[in-house]
């Protein structure tokens, strides 16, 4: 999305509040979100109103630039680059205005061309990024209010300083990046650095549900060139195994009929301490191991080349990259399932 010359990415919607000034960068439209977990857990309604994830980019002439944000909800970080370099980082406190001062380093100019363009984005590109909450750890909302470039002409990327390949990421906390001490640390950024991707981070904290209306957007969503699904576990304790096949399969067979020359990835549960738990033949234990396997038979069933499956142990072979709740996994635990993500992806894309 383009708006006053700055491209929004990850953004669906630009959202006016009444009384509020600015814009809210919504990772999903409004007539989806105001869907999410109907008649049985609504708390999706308010995850995915969170902007983290998401981008403001643009390209200046100028050496100086001025932004304005605000977070009008829980505080949390802003993580700026030019093209793939960390330029520095940012807290937002909640209910206070933040006018960023941004400075391109002198040293960009003392270095070759070719030095600077090794990465996914042209060095030339802006990238204001929304990373994580410092009270929540995961996501948090942040409002657009002004862009200065002192006089200079700005304008959005071109394609030439972009990935060329868009992925989709659907899933829990673990996707969104909860976990990570920083978003740039969660499994998806770190796969997406590794394979040269962009990233549309459409992670649900505690609610992905696959509901029709999240499948039915995926759907319909054609900027997206692979996608990745990571299901079944906030669906435990709330949806049956019956339940959660149905859902499953509605999504995937949904964004293959849509989209069959995209490949569509889709990750078994994580590790996670409902797979050793003491008390045995627990509730949480039978719908980690049932879930899994709806996954499995979906995939054999539709025999689909462009569908693959990928075991989250897999991903995660080592429990003790789980952070202390024993579900989300560390810093560590995300590089380790980033890596492993990538080069698994790599090999099928490569066939």
């Amino acid at each position: 999305m383009v708006h006053d010359k700055i491209n929004f990415h990850n953004v669906e919607e630009l959202e006016q509040l009444p009384g509020m000034a600015g814009f809210v960068l919504q990772r999903y439209p409004k007539k989806v979100r105001d869907r999410l977990g109907e008649g049985y857990d609504e708390r999706g309604r308010y995850v995915s109103s969170m902007s983290t994830g998401c981008e403001m980019r643009f390209v200046t002439t100028s050496g100086r630039v001025r932004i304005t944000l605000s977070a009008p909800m829980d505080e949390g970080d802003i993580v700026v680059y030019n093209g793939d370099f960390f330029h520095s980082m940012h807290r937002l406190q909640s209910g206070r205005l933040h006018t960023l001062q941004l400075e391109r380093n002198e040293q960009f100019a003392e270095v070759t061309g070719e030095s600077l363009r090794t990465g996914r984005f042209s060095p030339d590109v802006w990238r204001i990024f929304v990373s994580r909450s410092y009270v929540a750890g995961a996501g948090f909302q942040v409002v657009f209010h002004h862009l200065e470039t002192f006089g200079h002409p700005v304008r959005p990327p071109v394609s030439e300083e972009l990935p060329a390949i868009r992925w989709l990421a659907y899933g829990s906390s673990i996707t969104h990046g909860s976990g990570a001490t920083v978003n740039h640390n969660s499994y998806i950024q770190q796969a997406a650095r590794r394979l040269g991707f962009d990233v549309l981070n459409k992670g649900l904290g505690g609610s992905c549900f696959c509901e029709k209306e999240t499948a039915d957007f995926f759907t319909d969503h054609q900027g997206w060139d692979v996608a990745t699904l990571e299901l079944g576990v906030n669906m435990r304790g709330i949806f049956t195994t019956e339940q959660f096949a149905e859902r499953a399969h509605y999504l995937v067979r949904s964004m293959t009929a849509a989209h069959p020359g995209k490949p569509v990835f889709l990750i078994t549960l994580f590790p996670n301490s409902s797979d050793r738990l003491v008390a045995g033949n627990h509730i949480l234990t039978r719908a980690n191991l049932e879930f899994a396997d709806v996954l499995r038979r979906l995939h054999r069933e539709l025999q689909l080349p462009n569908l693959h499956l990928i075991e989250g142990h897999d991903l995660l072979p080592d429990f003790s990259a789980l952070a202390a709740d024993l579900i989300h996994p560390s810093d560590y635990g995300h590089i380790l399932i980033g890596e492993n993500l990538a080069k698994r992806m790599s090999a099928f894309l490569s066939r």
